[in-house]
């Protein structure tokens, strides 16, 4: 038995709409050819792979069992050749290949999650690579030119030539453990009670804030390399500690963790701007990202963070 031969993208279609329309005439009704046209190109495929692909002996053309097989690889095919000439098209017009988005730890991941639903509708031939950080490691990566455009936290001293703009607020809750001793405080929770007990907070990794305290109160504190370790601590009982609001609404109805009432207020406002150089011009994608951004609803009902 001969090996399969190398079948034409042509002969590979024209199989896909034989079977999508239900048989040769209304195949080639749709391919703008003669039924004889149709025929013979299958005939020529089922040769080139030395296989019959349809069987012919019905009322109407069905696939056969290796016909089934191959239907799934000829529409694979078809499809990452469609996929590869839009990506032609999107960067001859100047579309990005690639774009790098690096976020906050304290943005809230349902909304990323409705954002980027939203990018990919936009722009499915543009890849996207996607990092979080904390406090200055944001700013680092857009200035390093490692991402192209970032979703930055507190502000921090930045250079002339990035661009950065307010696109809203996310709001921080302080909170600990139902078991915790602050926990167990009636009413507002006094500085000098928070100072005695272990704070949990996130640190920065970057040389941009290097040696700087953002909310940090406590005598005694844990830096943690990641928002979700802080998130376990705290329900684990650990320590106290400030989390956006988004992540921790679930927590909060179901009495996983309870929200300190402090005398410097119940809640903070943290800011966050989108930067980006201003010396390397977004692309269309990155622009339209950009964009959205600095359109966010935060009062929109988070869900599940």
């Amino acid at each position: 038995m001969r090996d399969p031969g190398l079948p034409s993208l042509d002969q590979l279609r024209v199989f896909i709409a034989v079977i999508d329309h239900g048989g040769f005439a209304h195949a080639a009704r749709a391919l703008h050819r003669t039924q004889s046209v149709i025929s013979y190109t299958i005939a020529n495929l089922e040769d080139q792979l030395n296989i019959a692909l349809l069987d012919r002996g019905k009322r109407k053309v069905t696939l056969t069992e290796a016909g089934k097989a191959l239907l799934a690889d000829a529409r694979a095919v078809s499809a990452k050749v469609d996929g590869m000439r839009a990506r032609a098209r999107a960067l001859g017009a100047g579309l990005e290949a690639e774009l790098c988005l690096v976020v906050d730890v304290m943005f809230p991941m349902c909304v990323l999650v409705i954002l980027l639903e939203s990018f990919q509708r936009e722009y499915p031939t543009v890849a996207l690579r996607l990092h979080t950080e904390a406090l200055g490691g944001v700013a680092q990566m857009v200035l390093d030119g490692r991402c192209q455009l970032g979703i930055s936290g507190m502000p921090v001293h930045l250079p002339d030539h990035i661009d950065r703009q307010l696109a809203g607020h996310v709001t921080m809750m302080p909170v600990c453990a139902p078991g915790h001793p602050l926990a167990q405080v009636d009413g507002v929770v006094p500085t000098a009670a928070l100072r005695e007990h272990l704070q949990l907070v996130v640190t920065d990794r970057s040389p941009l804030t290097s040696g700087q305290d953002f909310g940090v109160v406590g005598l005694r504190d844990w830096r943690l390399a990641d928002l979700h370790s802080k998130h376990a601590l705290l329900r684990g009982g650990l320590g106290w500690g400030s989390m956006p609001e988004a992540m921790i609404a679930e927590d909060l109805a179901r009495g996983r963790l309870v929200r300190l009432r402090l005398q410097d207020g119940n809640a903070l406002q943290y800011p966050l701007y989108v930067i980006h150089r201003a010396d390397n011009q977004l692309g269309p994608a990155g622009r339209w990202l950009k964009e959205q951004i600095q359109t966010i609803d935060y009062t929109l009902p988070h869900g599940a963070y």
